[in-house]
């Protein structure tokens, strides 16, 4: 019988525990690879719940439940979860395993599926359940898959090759990096199992994970240079088969296990914040000498090279110019009346789409208009929609990808004919004023992205105004839209932070916002990338950013009294950079628009 409502669906769970001798489960949004986004078998919490958002955790009684999220989706988990059957917690002032220890009672067994949960936080929450007399315990197989009938399948699709061309490196070349990783560090193996990891590793992408090309699989890279790539048979090909070569042995990805039980006595590397507590389990029940260290995979894909640095400026200003396309056709369709959140994306999506080149959406498009652009990581559907109404504030956020590149843009937008409120135009104004001081940033080599958050922040807070997410995440080369460890957020008071430092090549995101619950929201994105820079007299090395993104900035939301001349410069140079990028692009009323959006202050 298909249970249609999110209460029949938890009671159904809570049953199903009951059988197994369980007094709760954990349910995360995760996968066996501890992706970001997950495929639709892995959509565990949102069956569950109705949550949509892409990070979150709820914890099952028998007498209740919670669910946790973070700052992101404060608004939007009231929106789609039911108070009445979840309480709604917030992370970080709180966390799955604190809840659990405040309402777990001794002799209380808690299951959570050790495929789905990183070993750090599975160690956490068994020492916190110990102390007040509980347990934590691994399960056989999810017990929300017992009762989730028409659960869809893993996806089939194959695997492909990612040429060189766009690559920069051979597959060869990666495998040797990575064994010359292992052998300074004494170890046999490592085993990659982000999907991304792999991805970059093996030059593979696949469509197994909506928005990101990768395909579902496992590897274990040795120090000889050789890889093993666990995965589905149905995914292989003839041309992946001779692509990866003699050096990459092909397994069914269900002999990922035994091959971890195998390594008794020897040392093995795995990265405890990527890798799933199973791994972990079996290698330690096979023999291993487990060292946990951070994926040999993540600095290099981090970092890109000369060829994937083009190709992204190659992709950004191809994308520049189909999001201009759109916002010329936004300026003169919304304030008229009639368009809505969803045919905005529709449009925007069908101006990326005449590249060519598209390959797909590198996430959900955020189409946001008057108090849903409030919501940071706002989803649109049938039910949400939204007309976008003259004289409001209407925010877009998103990206694509391409073969040499992934995009990440956020623009905010005032749809006239009126003026715009000046506190809209101060808020907007001063979230600008900190987009322009992080792009303008000059630090040492190795600065922790933690410690340049304030630059965008600033002139909020002398506001006394903030916004509830990190400025700036790292991006892939056609893979992830969210790519660690770089990161620029928050690190004091348990906020998400990084302590990673930047280094030349990486590409992060700047995105300061600002949001007002029930009434509008705004973001400012371009994607920089982080250069070597060059100062006269300077004692060590420095860098700064390169701007990625080109696209013009809504002048009508400006306050020109709140910028500085350096400021203004700030502004007309990048405006004339990207009149100059994407001119050639457009034709007709198109680069009209764009002349005049572009035009100095």
């Amino acid at each position: 019988m298909l249970m249609l409502t999110h209460e029949a669906r938890l009671e159904a769970l809570r049953a199903e525990l009951a059988r197994r001798g369980l007094d709760g489960f954990v349910i995360p949004i995760s996968d066996e690879h501890m992706s970001e986004y997950v495929g639709a078998y892995a959509q565990r919490l949102g069956w569950l719940t109705g949550f949509g958002g892409s990070a979150g955790t709820a914890v099952v009684l028998a007498d209740k439940a919670a669910i946790f999220v973070d700052g992101r989706y404060t608004i939007q988990v009231r929106e789609q979860v039911d108070g009445r059957l979840y309480e709604y917690q917030s992370v970080p002032q709180t966390s799955p395993g604190a809840w659990l220890a405040a309402h777990v009672r001794p002799g209380m067994v808690i299951g959570y599926d050790a495929w789905l949960h990183a070993k750090p936080w599975a160690d956490g929450a068994a020492a916190a359940l110990k102390a007040r007399g509980a347990s934590l315990k691994a399960v056989d197989s999810n017990p929300l898959d017992a009762v989730w009938e028409d659960q869809p399948a893993p996806s089939p699709a194959p695997a492909v090759p990612h040429a060189d061309q766009y690559a920069g490196q051979s597959v060869a070349e990666k495998r040797a990096q990575v064994a010359q990783w292992l052998e300074a560090r004494g170890a046999d193996a490592a085993v990659v199992t982000a999907l991304d990891g792999v991805a970059w590793l093996l030059n593979m992408r696949g469509a197994d994970v909506s928005r990101t090309p990768v395909a579902l699989s496992f590897v274990i890279a040795h120090a000889d240079g050789t890889a093993d790539l666990f995965i589905a048979p149905e995914k292989v090909n003839p041309a992946l088969v001779a692509h990866l070569g003699n050096a990459v042995r092909i397994h069914d990805r269900a002999a990922f296990v035994p091959a971890l039980k195998a390594f008794g006595g020897k040392t093995v590397a795995v990265d405890p914040e990527r890798a799933v507590a199973a791994v972990f389990h079996a290698l330690e029940e096979g023999g291993a000498r487990v060292l946990a260290l951070t994926d040999p995979t993540v600095l290099p894909k981090a970092c890109k090279n000369p060829v994937e640095q083009a190709g992204h400026r190659a992709a950004q200003s191809r994308d520049g110019a189909a999001v201009s396309r759109f916002l010329h056709w936004l300026s003169v369709a919304a304030p008229k009346g009639g368009e809505t959140e969803l045919s905005a994306a529709a449009r925007l999506l069908a101006e990326r789409e005449k590249t060519g080149l598209l390959k797909d959406l590198s996430f959900d498009t955020i189409s946001g208009a008057g108090p849903n652009a409030a919501i940071p990581h706002y989803h649109v559907d049938e039910q949400s929609n939204r007309a976008i109404e003259p004289n409001s504030v209407y925010l877009v956020d998103s990206g694509g990808q391409y073969l040499d590149g992934t995009t990440d843009i956020t623009r905010t937008v005032w749809v006239g004919p009126d003026a715009a409120p000046a506190e809209v135009k101060d808020r907007f104004t001063r979230v600008l004023k900190g987009h322009i001081a992080l792009d303008q940033a000059v630090f040492p080599v190795g600065t922790a992205g933690s410690q340049l958050d304030s630059f965008a922040r600033q002139f909020l807070w002398a506001a006394g105004l903030d916004y509830a997410h990190g400025t700036g995440h790292g991006v892939g080369s056609f893979l992830a839209v969210h790519e660690g460890p770089q990161r620029i957020a928050k690190a004091a008071g348990g906020q998400a932070g990084t302590t990673q430092g930047l280094l030349p090549g990486m590409i992060l995101s700047n995105e300061p916002g600002y949001y007002k619950a029930g009434a509008y929201g705004i973001r400012i994105e371009n994607l920089v990338l982080v250069e070597e820079r060059a100062i006269a007299g300077a004692e060590g090395p420095f860098c700064g950013f390169e701007t990625l993104t080109f696209v013009p900035i809504d002048r009508a939301l400006v306050d020109l009294d709140l910028l500085t001349p350096a400021e203004r410069a700030w502004w007309n140079a990048y405006h004339a950079r990207t009149l100059a990028l994407l001119a050639p692009q457009l034709e007709g009323a198109d680069l009209a628009w764009l002349e005049a959006a572009c035009a100095p202050l």
